[in-house]
């Protein structure tokens, strides 16, 4: 990260870009639901995601587009079969099952929840710097997913709801488990999982009685699959590397804001005072989280690492020759202490007092 540029940039752009893309997808799919098994539908739209990334991957070389990203490691393999486990057959298995029992509004709304379950898991776990302004966000955020669930006598969510929110669940530990790949090339990663998950849950579904739908069907998922998950990850793998997983879940967050306000135009659904209450409050935590600022002295520790960059301040290593940039290849990192504005990236993922 240069100080030549905003430390909002390019991260808190790309969360956003991702956010909108999966937002959009989770009311699209449920015109789909109708005509396809939940459990199949997530299946056809990873392997819509996974394949039509491959064509991005292997199709760059073939119009001369360089791949300067890091490849995979042998050591990413374990991090790579969690994130396929959880973000990729549980994750979109429970959102299936649950938007078929649920308003496509609330459910979206509901996904609120993923940010929280990201930014607890982060704080918690891996001892990512959460401060008082995400805090306060975030109760405001879990203020409106509650407001959701109020049905006049009990707070209580219906069985949508839970597996909407065991969606949730398993995505915030995907996301914090997806920071451990966040250096290697997120197409590769992406176009993996998407695969995996895909022919996973596909071959799931058909094995318990679902039936396949027509091509016309099967090609509107993977399309929506393509844009809504492949390339929404792609972009939340690379706002991960640049903000960290508690950041990257809150700006995340805007993402069910896209799909109750498609929601609302597609199937009608009713605008009532309690979704625009608790889209009053979603939004309070949101602009809370956008509006953080988190500036300091602080002390890089000596690091080696492999992952694309460009020479920067912290990218100093003289090469012999000329280079294009950006460009990878492992480097070293010597100790070095200074002050300006960043988030918890590859190279600021360190304690605080």
């Amino acid at each position: 990260m240069s100080r030549n540029h905003s430390h909002l940039w390019p991260g808190v752009p790309l969360a956003l870009g991702s956010a909108i893309l999966f937002g959009a997808s989770a009311p699209l799919s449920k015109l789909l639901i109708g005509s396809v098994d939940p459990w199949l539908l997530a299946g056809i739209l990873y392997l819509g995601a996974g394949a039509g990334l491959a064509i991005v991957h292997w199709g760059r070389p073939l119009i001369g587009l360089p791949n300067v990203e890091a490849e995979l490691q042998r050591k990413d393999l374990p991090w790579l079969a969690a994130v396929i486990l959880f973000g990729g057959v549980l994750g979109p298995l429970f959102l299936m099952l649950g938007l078929s029992q649920t308003t496509a509004a609330s459910g979206s709304l509901l996904l609120n929840l993923e940010g929280l379950a990201t930014m607890a898991i982060a704080w918690t776990v891996f001892r990512e710097n959460v401060d008082r302004r995400l805090l306060i966000g975030a109760a405001a955020i879990l203020a409106g997913a509650v407001l959701l669930s109020w049905n006049g006598q009990v707070l209580r969510l219906d069985t949508g709801g839970l597996l909407i929110a065991a969606a949730c669940m398993c995505w915030g530990v995907d996301n914090n488990l997806t920071r451990k790949l966040s250096s290697a090339d997120p197409v590769q990663i992406a176009m993996i999982k998407g695969l995996v998950a895909g022919c996973t849950n596909v071959a799931l579904a058909l094995s318990l009685g679902a039936t396949l739908p027509g091509l016309g069907m099967i090609c509107a998922g993977a399309a929506l699959g393509f844009l809504g998950i492949g390339v929404s990850l792609v972009m939340f793998m690379l706002g991960l590397r640049h903000l960290g997983a508690a950041r990257t879940g809150a700006y995340f967050s805007l993402a069910p804001f896209i799909g109750a306000v498609l929601a609302v135009i597609v199937f009608r659904d009713a605008i009532t005072v309690q979704l625009l209450l608790a889209g009053l409050l979603m939004g309070l935590g949101r602009w809370l989280h956008l509006s953080e600022r988190h500036d300091h002295e602080h002390i890089h520790d000596a690091m080696e690492h492999d992952h694309v960059h460009t020479h920067d301040d912290h990218h100093r290593r003289d090469h012999d020759g000329a280079v294009s940039e950006p460009h990878s290849h492992r480097h070293r990192h010597e100790p070095m202490r200074h002050k300006h504005p960043h988030y918890p990236d590859l190279h600021h993922r360190h304690s605080h007092g």
